[in-house]
């Protein structure tokens, strides 16, 4: 299977982004949303916006180092169980972090914008699904051409 990359344009995350916080509308009202370090952080503040929600927490998580997998890392947990809370994540790829997450947050909703099929059966919701062999370089991982 011959790997592809996926370079998003700021412009197509936030479309993403806005039409996955149209999904998640009919499944709320939400409570607040948790972020998932650092991929949702930016979708989670576009969709905090579409849904009006204010309260935003964190849940801090490291398993790359540039392509490669590694060990899970619960670097900031999250309290309480979730309930009525949404969880937002960039990608999903292994799943590993979402089950990670969804053990801290058994009563939450999970969404991510893009789905791999390893980890697209551990969300609630996701926008688009993608090639397992996809690598996807997000806005905020792309370098700035030079003057």
């Amino acid at each position: 299977m011959t790997a592809t990359t996926l370079t998003l344009t700021w412009d197509q995350l936030h479309r993403d982004a806005v039409a996955l916080a149209e999904m998640l509308r009919a499944k709320g009202p939400f409570a607040g949303i948790f972020a998932v370090t650092r991929g949702g952080m930016i979708p989670a503040a576009i969709i905090a916006t579409e849904l009006d929600l204010r309260l935003i927490e964190t849940v801090c998580v490291s398993s790359y180092d540039d392509r490669a997998q590694g060990e899970l890392d619960v670097l900031k947990a999250a309290s309480g169980d979730g309930t009525g809370w949404l969880v937002i994540d960039d990608l999903v790829d292994s799943g590993a972090t979402a089950r990670a997450i969804r053990a801290m947050l058994p009563g939450a909703h999970l969404a991510a914008i893009y789905a791999k099929p390893a980890g697209a059966d551990t969300l609630d919701t996701a926008l688009t699904a993608l090639p397992q062999s996809t690598w996807v370089v997000f806005p905020w991982e792309a370098r700035p051409a030079q003057a």
